[in-house]
């Protein structure tokens, strides 16, 4: 399973943009990732456009709320039954448009505080990893 990270806005902190590298780059070493960061909604929309077969989950305050066991467990079940790419739609500072909430099949939340846009990356990231490692009985998650 392809995870891709389709973002609206730049990462420009670099302490951010480091820290969410170095999870991306252990991800990888369970499944293939990548981000993609754009401008703005059209571009956003080309990119769900070229793989209308992913599957589109939008991280977002009123989405499910799952502790990290249950995330990998739902991880792994969408592996486990042959979803090709996971794509997690991420807003920038003012949010997700509309034509791109209307395109997710799924909604997760990171919780009920509100973060920044950079941080909820970070912390989407370490929680992919986090639930690969829970996957894999790596005593990462301890």
């Amino acid at each position: 399973m392809r995870i891709r990270l389709l973002m609206l806005g730049k990462t420009r902190r670099p302490e951010m943009r480091a820290v969410l590298d170095d999870y991306l780059k252990r991800i990888s070493r369970h499944s293939p990732v990548e981000i993609t960061e754009v401008r703005d909604e059209s571009a956003a929309l080309k990119k769900l456009d070229a793989d209308r077969a992913a599957t589109v989950v939008l991280v977002d305050a009123a989405g499910r709320v799952l502790d990290s066991g249950a995330f990998a467990k739902w991880l792994g079940e969408l592996r486990d039954r042959g979803t090709r790419e996971l794509v997690f739609l991420c807003g920038d500072a003012d949010g997700v448009p509309e034509a791109l909430r209307q395109r997710a099949q799924q909604r997760l939340s990171l919780g009920a505080m509100t973060f920044s846009h950079e941080l909820a990356r970070v912390m989407l990231a370490e929680q992919l990893y986090r639930a690969f490692a829970i996957l894999s009985g790596s005593p990462y998650p301890k």
